[in-house]
């Protein structure tokens, strides 16, 4: 069969309207770097949405993922297989936690969150402890319980019914969680960083006043680590910045260096919980996958990428504020490791098409936001390529 051409025309044939695609045909990558079948190379300051902590064409996850290929490409769940043994105890071992279920997304594990935060529940005898509370402006995922949890508008209209006894707190207000939990609240969702909310992060005061309420209430804290997490926010998960220990870590996005793998990681009181055939999967937990995520793990540790976050993230931030002084355009900046929110004063794919324009990619997020999440392997001089250019768009736009 001859290959069709990458075109936005043939791509409209072919799919469902889920994606407005760049017009931009790729062909391989390079450190931080796309190429596209006409040899431009573009900096990629989004790493496939949080994806690509070690970029592109890392040797060492090129030839774990080789190594396992050759070996075993697919097996089932009900084989012990030690590509993902190797990676639940890495895991075990980081977080301190005490059982790991293997999915295949994000929204993935916030579902087995969901099924595992209930039928905890359940054991306690209480037939009203159902209620899944999550966080005004966050993100779960887009299938049905994760979409309930993130409940905003632009996700969930024309797909009503969503899962009942669900429910938001607003985010940050003390008031509010103090009004909303209750003996009948099962779990809590949190993202520590609120990615697709445009890095908005969580006050200490408030993780503090619900690790109070679960002592009172005894529901669950579960921590959405999804993009915030493998190293993004300076440590390897974001909760570790704050005295808190969550009962459920949901874990995906960069885990699988590029493959498809996500984790939830559940505390020693959340061990017994499943029984045979309480959940499931088939493809979770590929040892390929799994390979692969142990080989990024070690990746991550070996070049001492979570310490790179925080240099590169403290510079970014630094030189955006020198830009904010600059540029009225700029109405805020939000830094967490190389997780960054730029709000602007119009709507920010004004700014990603301009970018894409002089080679660099950059995501819009919650409207007015520029999305920064570039690979955790990011050097000084890429980092200030984005900024010179986004100082040339911002001078361009005030002429």
């Amino acid at each position: 069969m001859k290959p069709l051409p990458l075109t936005q025309e043939t791509e409209k044939e072919l799919f469902f309207h889920n994606y407005a695609r760049l017009p931009i045909a790729l062909t391989h990558g390079e450190g931080c770097w796309l190429v596209s079948d006409d040899g431009t190379r573009y900096l990629d300051m989004i790493a496939g949405i949080g994806v690509n902590a070690l970029g592109y064409g890392d040797k060492r996850l090129i030839d774990a993922i080789t190594r396992q290929a050759s070996r075993l490409i697919h097996a089932s769940n009900l084989f012990l297989l030690q590509p993902q043994f190797d990676l639940a105890a890495r895991l075990l071992d980081i977080s301190g936690l005490s059982k790991v279920f293997f999915a295949n997304s994000g929204t993935e594990a916030i579902e087995a969150a969901i099924k595992l935060s209930r039928k905890r529940a359940a054991m306690s005898g209480r037939s009203d402890k159902k209620e899944i509370l999550s966080l005004s402006n966050c993100f779960h995922g887009r299938t049905y319980g994760a979409m309930s949890l993130t409940a905003k508008a632009k996700y969930t209209d024309g797909f009503d019914p969503l899962l009942p006894e669900t429910g938001m707190i607003a985010f940050n207000d003390l008031a509010d969680l103090e009004a909303k939990v209750s003996e009948k609240t099962a779990a809590v969702f949190i993202e520590i960083v609120q990615g697709e909310g445009g890095i908005h992060c969580i006050s200490e005061a408030f993780l503090l006043r619900l690790a109070e309420l679960r002592d009172r209430f005894d529901f669950l804290i579960v921590a959405d680590e999804i993009q915030a997490g493998c190293g993004r926010t300076g440590l390897f998960f974001s909760y570790m910045h704050f005295a808190i220990e969550p009962d459920v870590v949901c874990l995906a996005k960069p885990l699988g260096g590029g493959l498809p793998l996500a984790a939830v990681i559940g505390s020693e009181k959340m061990a017994d919980v499943f029984s045979y055939g309480n959940h499931g999967t088939t493809f979770g937990g590929n040892p390929v996958a799994c390979a692969a995520g142990l080989a990024m793990i070690e990746a991550i540790h070996a070049d001492r990428l979570m310490e790179n976050a925080l240099k590169i993230g403290a510079m970014l931030k630094h030189a955006l504020e020198e830009l904010a002084t600059r540029h009225p355009q700029i109405l805020e900046i939000r830094q967490f490791g190389l997780m960054i929110g730029i709000t602007v004063d119009k709507e920010a794919k004004v700014y990603v098409e301009k970018a894409l324009q002089k080679q660099v990619l950059v995501n819009a997020t919650s409207q007015n936001v520029i999305r920064l999440l570039p690979p955790l392997c990011i050097s000084t001089d890429e980092a200030q390529r984005c900024i010179t250019v986004l100082d040339e768009i911002l001078t361009e736009e005030s002429r």
